[in-house]
């Protein structure tokens, strides 16, 4: 069963599904059933991953990592998208792009913000 918000990504050709509707079906393929891809939050490695939002005048910037994220063009942020009050705002990002994303909200009338992120090599990670 699919859930609204997960992320699916097939294992041979790399296609990736962000589930828009919760279903009884199964996501498939190339023939294969689509992997889910869980949401990490803990950074581990040299790379780091977490998203970092902070506020800014016009609503929220959303950095990756501690330190910068590689954006090189076997290795990099694909897209950073922040989620709140039932709107979904995504930025797609390529390598040689700044690991960074800012989103203009009216944070006067938000309650609370998740952001997410997707690497090319590590998958799918998650604000704290």
């Amino acid at each position: 069963m699919t859930e609204q918000n997960q992320v699916y990504r097939c294992n041979i050709c790399g296609n990736i599904v962000d589930v828009l509707h919760s279903g009884a079906g199964k996501l498939v393929c190339c023939g294969q059933e689509m992997q889910l891809l869980e949401e990490k939050i803990n950074d581990s490695g040299s790379e780091k991953h977490v998203p970092v939002v902070e506020k800014t005048d016009n609503g929220v910037k959303v950095k990756i990592g501690s330190i910068p994220h590689p954006m090189e063009e076997n290795h990099f942020i694909e897209w950073i998208e922040i989620a709140t009050d039932g709107k979904i705002y995504r930025k797609m990002l390529k390598p040689g792009d700044k690991p960074e994303a800012e989103f203009e909200i009216d944070l006067e009338s938000i309650n609370v913000i998740n952001a997410r992120e997707y690497c090319s090599i590590h998958g799918l990670w998650k604000s704290v």
